[in-house]
């Protein structure tokens, strides 16, 4: 078991041995506390890490342009355009959207959600219905 030394500053030094075991790096944060008498130093991870999948040169394109549509989207929805599925595929892998929601980022999605979006901002709306069956009859009428 290695042995430190409290220097004059009330700091330590962590032996090699033990920060390559537990994968500790210069600029890391650590927490410390005491336990029965026990002082416990534990690395202070904030974020899961998870592998990293190396894009190919082609995904890398077509994850800055998933990036740059989802900010528009983002921004001013009315004007902007929905994302491909293969952009979509790349977003959710890069953990830019929820890979279960891909489908609300594709352009056919978003074609219907600019025109709600528009159909919103020009005061074309339902309703309000006092009943389901006066909702029913309306949502029957606008078929024909």
């Amino acid at each position: 078991m290695p042995f430190i030394k409290v220097g004059p500053r009330h700091q330590i030094t962590i032996p090699q041995e033990i920060r390559k075991a537990i994968g500790i790096e210069a600029g890391d944060l650590l927490e410390i506390m005491t336990q029965k008498g026990k002082v416990i130093i534990m690395p202070k991870q904030f974020v899961s890490e998870k592998p990293v999948a190396k894009l190919t040169a082609a995904e890398q394109e077509l994850l800055i342009t998933a990036k740059q549509k989802i900010k528009a989207i983002n921004q001013d929805m009315i004007h902007s355009t929905g994302l491909t599925p293969e952009q979509a595929d790349i977003a959710a892998q890069a953990g830019l959207i929820d890979p279960e929601q891909k489908w609300w980022w594709l352009e056919e999605w978003q074609e219907g959600e600019r025109q709600a979006e528009q159909n919103d901002r020009d005061g074309n709306m339902s309703g309000p219905f006092e009943t389901a069956d006066q909702l029913m009859a309306h949502l029957h009428k606008q078929r024909i």
